[in-house]
């Protein structure tokens, strides 16, 4: 099945479910009969599998696109500032097609033979320059530990960022040389101009600024694996350990930003706090005790000033979305909405939603069940990109190398009105 084929049966998918539920309410806007709800739910299974099939093929497109770029932007490049190809040898004058520099595939080999074990530190030098690149930075330290070269960390940074949503759509900023950021904020605005005489001044207006600090807070993880396997898996070893250090990273970070309390760990969107969502952003009316209801969240985005409604995402978890999928708005139409084609996305009242499972899903009196905002207004501070230390020798009798991913990080909120919380009543 196409995409475009997977897209149009996801579309009449919708509409079979949707059928039934306003064939329910055209009957006295009574419940789903049992029966009912177990198709129903049925085809929203259907159709969700469908959505991340489609959602897959979406990211695959968009990674190989990355991809294609950046070796397009590596043939191109013949004055790498770390690694230059050695004249006449692969990739340099006179020699074969490999790439240069750290995204070759004569690097990829290198340092996938380091991450079997199958190669000493002290013969990556040689290694590499018998392959025509030659390293103009020592990439390892005293302690073992392989800090990636930059093209490496920020591709695990992206993937970091492709597990995580709030790094997607956050305002990022690293810090180098000091141990935190000062935010600069607006404590008082000025009262509106006045209409004046020619001569007049109008009234005396107050401004005041405030200063918050962001101070990046460590994380880490670490990850065996078995010696055997590593040798085994040729050159999907340094794959493997990318990928499960990033999936375990982009956890941890991206529970800080929805529900972390703010001491030596992010603040999160679902906390309420006075430096960052304060409860004067919390929305209930037109929600019950047990439920949203499509007032709820008409209400929850109308809280938010309109400039800010162009970059506005909603977030739930998806048991969620699956109570919102029948509401409908006091016109009778769904507030959700599918994405049929590759530029629209799944949109609850016309704004986009991500689902993540570590939003929250008790749906009970005074809890908070979804937010919504202009994520730009999410700070996040990156001290120490991505690194990993390899251990070769703590877990050798168990046949073993440990790898531990280290990164220093913070978040929260710094401008509240750009958010709102969605809370039971």
């Amino acid at each position: 099945m196409t995409l475009a084929e997977k897209r149009q049966k996801r579309g009449q998918l919708v509409q079979q479910m949707r059928a039934l539920t306003n064939k329910a309410h055209a009957d006295n806007e009574r419940s789903l009969t049992a029966e009912e709800a177990k198709e129903w739910d049925l085809l929203d299974k259907e159709q969700e599998k469908l959505a991340e099939e489609i959602r897959a093929e979406e990211k695959e497109a968009e990674r190989r696109s990355r991809l294609a770029s950046l070796e397009g932007e590596l043939e191109t490049r013949t004055d790498d500032s770390r690694i230059r190809p050695q004249p006449g040898g692969p990739g340099g004058q006179g020699g074969g097609q490999e790439g240069r520099g750290v995204a070759s595939s004569a690097y990829a080999e290198v340092i996938n033979g380091y991450l079997r074990g199958e190669l000493d530190r002290r013969d990556i030098r040689g290694a590499l320059e018998q392959r025509g690149n030659t390293l103009q930075v020592d990439l390892f330290t005293k302690g073992g530990a392989l800090v990636m070269p930059q093209q490496m960390a920020e591709g695990l940074l992206k993937s970091i960022d492709d597990e995580t949503f709030i790094l997607q759509l956050a305002a990022v900023e690293r810090v180098t040389s000091a141990d935190s950021l000062g935010i600069i904020t607006l404590d008082t605005d000025p009262a509106d101009a006045d209409w004046t005489s020619e001569l007049a001044t109008g009234n005396e207006g107050t401004l005041t600024l405030g200063k918050r600090e962001m101070r990046p807070h460590p994380i880490a993880k670490r990850i065996k694996a078995s010696n055997t396997l590593l040798r085994k898996t040729a050159g999907g070893a340094g794959a493997l350990v990318n990928n499960r250090l990033s999936y375990k990273f982009g956890i941890t970070f991206e529970k800080g930003c929805l529900t972390g309390h703010g001491a030596q760990q992010p603040l999160g969107v679902f906390v309420a706090h006075a430096d960052g969502i304060p409860t004067t952003r919390d929305v209930a009316t037109g929600n019950t005790t047990t439920s949203m209801g499509a007032d709820g969240l008409i209400n929850a985005k109308h809280s938010i000033k309109s400039g800010y409604w162009p970059r506005l995402t909603w977030v739930f978890h998806r048991d969620g979305i699956s109570q919102l999928r029948k509401l409908k708005d006091g016109n009778g139409n769904y507030i959700w909405q599918p994405g049929l084609s590759a530029d629209l996305p799944d949109r609850i009242l016309e704004v986009p939603y991500r689902v993540s499972e570590y939003a929250p899903n008790t749906f009970t009196t005074g809890l908070y069940v979804g937010a919504i905002g202009d994520f730009r207004y999410y700070q996040v501070v990156i001290a120490l990109d991505m690194t990993i230390q390899r251990l070769e020798e703590l877990y050798a009798e168990a046949n073993q190398t440990g790898f531990i991913g280290r990164m220093e990080a913070d978040g929260q909120p710094v401008l509240a009105e750009a958010f709102a919380r969605v809370k039971l009543a």
